[in-house]
């Protein structure tokens, strides 16, 4: 027999909020410093690019945990 799933959680869309937040305020703090980033060589903003794009993603893992426990920290 198939059980019946569990009611949809409110963090779910509540979470999907705030990783849009996130992203959004990352987006606006890194266009911000364009105009300084764009006077550097190309070499050197292609690497702050490179690792501003990356950056935004760490704090989205203690996000997602929470999104699907409620926790912050996962479950050991």
């Amino acid at each position: 027999m198939i059980g019946v799933p569990p009611p949809p959680s409110w963090r779910k869309p509540a979470g999907v909020l705030a990783i849009l937040a996130i992203i959004a305020i990352w987006a606006a703090i890194i266009g911000s410093f364009s105009v300084v980033i764009g006077t550097w060589p190309q070499p050197v903003q292609l690497a702050v690019y490179v690792v501003a794009g990356i950056v935004w993603i760490f704090p989205m893992r203690p996000l997602l945990v929470w999104m699907e426990t409620g926790r912050f920290r996962a479950p050991k």
